[in-house]
């Protein structure tokens, strides 16, 4: 998707579910994660924006790379 044809109604519900990462929305429509943000901050309500932000903020699922560190360790128990 390039900036002419995204459809901002399917940013914000990609952005929304926390099952989809920043990385899944780049590769998806191009747009970098200060960009979703924008998007959210320019087209939600102000409640509903800072409740998001509170929901995604430090999320490990949102962000892929630290997702798969997470869950690609291996821990030693003696």
């Amino acid at each position: 998707m390039n900036n002419n044809t995204i459809d901002i109604n399917e940013v914000i519900q990609m952005a929304w579910c926390d099952k989809t990462s920043f990385d899944d929305i780049q590769s998806l429509t191009g747009l970098s994660e200060p960009e979703t943000i924008a998007i959210m901050r320019g087209n939600l309500k102000s409640s509903s924006f800072r409740l998001w932000r509170k929901r995604v903020y430090g999320r490990i699922a949102k962000h892929k790379k630290k997702y798969r560190a997470m869950h690609d360790e291996t821990f030693c128990e003696d």
